[in-house]
């Protein structure tokens, strides 16, 4: 069938998840990231998600903004580091993540197209919104769908179900991007044509579905639509 509607991921799809560690290190007040910075962000992301998924299989589900927090405690620690004003300042930066370079001219392509376009995210509708606001592209975004509304972090079904229930689309009519191959690969075994952003070389994970198409970013993904 023909797409309709393109859904987006958003921390490390739209938005640059290692922008905040690497502004910190670049402030005078936080010389300490500035060897570790990347290490730190690298823990900081992997935390982040491993604690949405041990949450979901627990039961026992928080906001996005806790296991945020969480998670930066963690890769502080594993670095090192013990700075209460660094952490503050990590935090800070996160509700104010830059877009990736593309993504607004990407983004109003499909809008011209004649696209629905949305974010559907592990992170809480307050995070979503610092973050669109910030990076200015609110007005070509039809929704901003969080899983707080389902109580469940990715891949559950229920998430993806969101999709549908907001657009009244099937399926196969949905574009599904993420830069986590374990999203478009959870996605694609839920029905959705995929994309997986490869930003960073990663071999594919070995799950029970694969996402149909890798792209190093997002500049051609209006043509897949």
């Amino acid at each position: 069938m023909t797409t309709t509607t393109c859904v987006f991921d958003a921390y490390g799809t739209l938005f640059d998840v290692n922008a905040a560690a690497a502004q910190a290190a670049k402030e005078p007040a936080h010389t300490a990231l500035a060897d570790v910075w990347p290490g730190v962000a690298r823990d900081w992301r992997l935390k982040q998600l491993q604690y949405t998924w041990l949450r979901a299989v627990a039961g026992q589900h928080c906001d996005f903004w806790q296991v945020t927090q969480d998670g930066l405690d963690w890769a502080l620690a594993a670095n090192g580091l013990d700075d209460d004003a660094t952490r503050a300042r990590l935090l800070e930066l996160y509700w104010e993540l830059a877009a990736y370079p593309e993504v607004p001219a990407m983004l109003k392509t499909l809008k011209n197209k004649g696209l629905a376009t949305a974010i559907l995210s592990n992170g809480s509708p307050a995070m979503l919104d610092g973050a669109v606001s910030s990076a200015g592209i609110g007005d070509v975004l039809d929704a901003v769908l969080s899983v707080e509304d389902v109580g469940v972090f990715k891949p559950h079904a229920r998430v993806y179900d969101m999709v549908g229930q907001r657009f009244g689309c099937a399926h196969d009519e949905v574009l599904f991007v993420s830069s986590n191959g374990w999203d478009a690969a959870g996605a694609a075994g839920y029905g959705f044509q995929t994309v997986w952003v490869n930003r960073g070389g990663e071999p594919a994970d070995r799950l029970y579905a694969n996402p149909h198409h890798m792209l190093p970013d997002l500049t051609k993904i209006p043509e897949y639509c």
